[in-house]
């Protein structure tokens, strides 16, 4: 049997965190090894418990979810973060993306769509809720550049990693399919995020599914 993914909840409502964890816990999918009321608790948590994935909450006293995402990459931590939040905010997903969130989710969503996403995130995915995907393309419309011009940039690899971003696959399965190593798909991803002056693989997904690249076969070379 498949191991569960382990993760560690950030919220400062009790009642909230604690039924989140019951409903996550229920098909044995998802495991909540640690529960924290505050940032403060986060770091011990990651270092005693070493979960897979970690949800914050957006809105906490002390110190909010995007500030704590930020310290936490600094920091070195790599783990895939989810930020679960009421904030529909287009301005609110851009900080999350750009401070390195591995995903956007929304509290109103259905604890199958959120343990579907902690799932995703623990294979390398990146995601936002359904609601998001329209605040996502606004923000790729804000971008200065042409599109065209900055697609020119890429080299035929990676316009071939891009399409498959464009199809949810992670770095791993992107090494598999390439025969490439997984620091190699990192590296290109990278790349891709810099020419294309993007803040994540959510933002590249969405740019090549505008682009069309979900149509497109890399050719594997």
């Amino acid at each position: 049997m498949t191991q569960p993914v382990r993760i560690i909840l950030v919220d400062d409502h009790t009642l909230f965190r604690m039924g989140l964890a019951e409903l996550l816990e229920r098909h044995g999918k998802v495991s909540v090894v640690g529960m924290s009321g505050n940032a403060s608790g986060t770091r011990a948590l990651l270092n005693e418990f070493k979960p897979d994935v970690a949800i914050l909450d957006l809105n906490m006293p002390e110190t909010d979810g995007i500030t704590l995402l930020g310290e936490l990459r600094a920091e070195g931590y790599t783990l895939p973060i989810l930020l679960l939040t009421v904030s529909d905010a287009q301005e609110d997903l851009a900080a999350a993306l750009r401070a390195g969130a591995r995903g956007y989710l929304l509290k109103n969503m259905e604890p199958a769509e959120v343990e579907d996403a902690v799932i995703r995130a623990a294979r390398g995915e990146t995601v936002v809720a359904s609601e998001m995907t329209g605040k996502l393309v606004n923000l790729l419309d804000q971008k200065p550049d042409s599109s065209e011009s900055m697609l020119a940039l890429l080299t035929q690899r990676e316009r071939e990693i891009l399409t498959y971003l464009s199809r949810g696959q992670s770095n791993k399965a992107i090494a598999r399919s390439l025969d490439i190593s997984h620091d190699t798909v990192k590296l290109h991803v990278r790349h891709i995020l810099a020419k294309l002056n993007l803040s994540s693989r959510v933002e590249a997904a969405v740019f090549a599914v505008e682009h069309k690249f979900t149509s497109r076969t890399p050719s594997g070379n």
